[in-house]
C-alpha cells in the first residue's frame, strides 16, 4: 500500500476550508433570502409584489380560519372578496413589517354596487388572544364615498372617530368631507383612486385623488396610555380590513412607503 505523504493536521484543515466553501453559496443564499426589501434609489419600498401575498399575514378569529382566502391576488392586485351570504367577523390583512413615521401610498378599486367597508390600519396591532386589532384606520367605504379618508380609532377602548372628531361610527356626516372630494367607482370603468398617507410623529394626514381630507394632529391621543398599553398609535403594522356584514369587494395595487426621519 502506497503510504500518503501528507500530514494529518494538512489533511484535516484541507477537508475542512473544502467543506466552508460549499456550504457558503448555500449560506449566503439564505441570507439574501431573508433580507427585507431595499428603498430604491427613490427611497419606496413595494410592500406588494403584484404576484403573491409575501410579506402580507392575515389574521381573524379562529371561526373565520376558513375564511383566509377571502384576501387573494387577482390580476396583480390584492383583492378582498367576501360574498354578502357569507357571516364572518373582522378579517385583515397586515403586513409583517412595523414602521413608525412614514409615507404610504396605494391604489384602492371600488364599486357602487357592493356596500361592505373597507379601510386601510396604520401603526396597528393584532392581539391573537382577545382577536381584535387596534390602532388607527384610514376608512373606505364605498356606500358613502365622501367619507373616504377619514381616520377612525379601531383600538378597543375608543372606537370612535379621531378625524372629524364626531364620536361614534354613525355621527360621521357628509358635511364633514372636504370641498371638492373625489372617489370614482368602477362600475363599467377601471378607475382607480389614489390614497396617500402621511404618519409623521403624532400627526396622521390623509390625501384622496389630490383632495386633503385629514391633517390630524393626535397627540395627547396617539400617545396616550391606552395606546401605549396596546403598543399602537405611533408605531405598528400597515393593515387592510374586510369588514363583517356586507358584501365586498375592493381592490388594492402599487402599495409603497417610503420611511421618514
Amino acid at each position: 500500500m502506497k503510504q500518503n505523504n501528507c500530514p494529518a493536521g494538512l489533511f484535516n484543515r484541507s477537508l475542512a476550508w473544502l467543506v466552508l466553501g460549499a456550504l457558503c453559496p448555500i449560506a449566503l443564499t439564505a441570507a439574501v433570502s431573508a433580507a427585507p426589501a431595499k428603498p430604491a434609489a427613490s427611497g419606496w419600498i413595494d410592500l406588494f409584489d403584484g404576484k403573491s401575498l409575501d410579506g402580507w399575514v392575515v389574521k381573524c378569529r379562529p371561526e373565520d380560519n376558513d375564511k383566509r382566502d377571502y384576501w387573494r391576488v387577482e390580476r396583480g392586485t390584492i383583492t378582498a372578496r367576501a360574498d354578502k351570504r357569507t357571516r364572518h367577523n373582522y378579517i385583515w390583512l397586515l403586513t409583517g413589517r412595523e414602521f413608525d413615521n412614514f409615507e404610504l401610498r396605494l391604489k384602492v378599486q371600488t364599486y357602487a354596487n357592493v356596500k361592505g367597508n373597507s379601510g386601510i390600519q396604520v401603526r396597528s396591532r393584532y392581539d391573537d388572544q382577545a382577536h381584535w386589532l387596534d390602532g388607527p384606520q384610514v376608512d373606505i367605504h364605498p356606500a358613502g364615498p365622501w367619507r373616504c379618508g377619514f381616520i377612525y380609532d379601531e383600538t378597543r377602548e375608543v372606537k370612535a372617530w379621531l378625524w372629524p372628531d364626531a364620536g361614534g361610527p354613525a355621527n360621521a356626516k357628509p358635511s364633514h368631507a372636504p370641498a371638492g372630494w373625489k372617489w370614482t367607482h368602477a362600475d363599467g370603468q377601471d378607475a382607480w383612486n389614489d390614497v396617500r398617507v402621511i404618519c409623521d410623529g403624532p400627526r396622521i394626514k390623509t390625501i384622496i385623488n389630490g383632495v386633503t381630507v385629514a391633517d390630524y394632529d393626535g397627540r395627547g391621543r396617539l400617545d396616550d396610555a391606552v395606546h401605549r398599553k396596546h403598543r399602537v398609535g405611533m408605531t405598528g403594522h400597515i393593515g387592510l380590513q374586510i369588514h363583517p356584514g356586507a358584501e365586498i369587494l375592493v381592490r388594492f395595487k402599487d402599495i409603497r412607503i417610503r420611511l421618514l426621519r
